[in-house]
């Protein structure tokens, strides 16, 4: 019978903790690039989608009514509405944009902030660690 011999390494639980987190999160950052990416090119692709069905939709309607003699011709005060709309709807979106960038912005410097704060309060805990240490043990001449 062989007996197993263990290796041990230098390394402590703190140390192979601290290198499965840091190969965790360098994994998570460089696969951020592509989740928005897809993300991005999906919502382009919905867009294209929605503009094709409509412009079809409007195509065949257009087609059916002049085969069919449909009068299709509207009053001014009709169309100034719709074409209103559409400029409103627009103005909602870009007002929608800058609230969601705004909003994106202050997540990220509240997430800045309180990065900054962990670290500090780091900071803090070792100063009252190293005291209490200092407080506790002998100095060794």
């Amino acid at each position: 019978m062989s007996k197993q011999i263990q290796t041990q390494t230098s390394e402590d639980i703190y140390d192979t903790c601290k290198q499965n987190v840091e190969k965790y999160f360098e994994n998570a950052e460089s696969t951020v690039p592509q989740y928005f990416q897809s993300l991005t090119s999906i919502q382009v692709e919905c867009y294209k989608a929605c503009n094709n069905a409509i412009a079809s939709a409007i195509s065949l309607q257009q087609e059916f009514a002049k085969k069919t003699g449909i009068f299709t011709e509207i009053p001014e005060s009709v169309r100034k509405g719709i074409v209103d709309t559409g400029k409103q709807i627009n103005k909602v979106k870009s007002v929608q944009n800058q609230i969601v960038q705004a909003t994106t912005n202050s997540v990220l410097q509240n997430i800045k902030t309180w990065n900054d704060s962990a670290s500090a309060f780091t900071d803090l805990n070792r100063n009252i660690l190293q005291s209490w240490i200092s407080t506790f043990t002998q100095t060794r001449n």
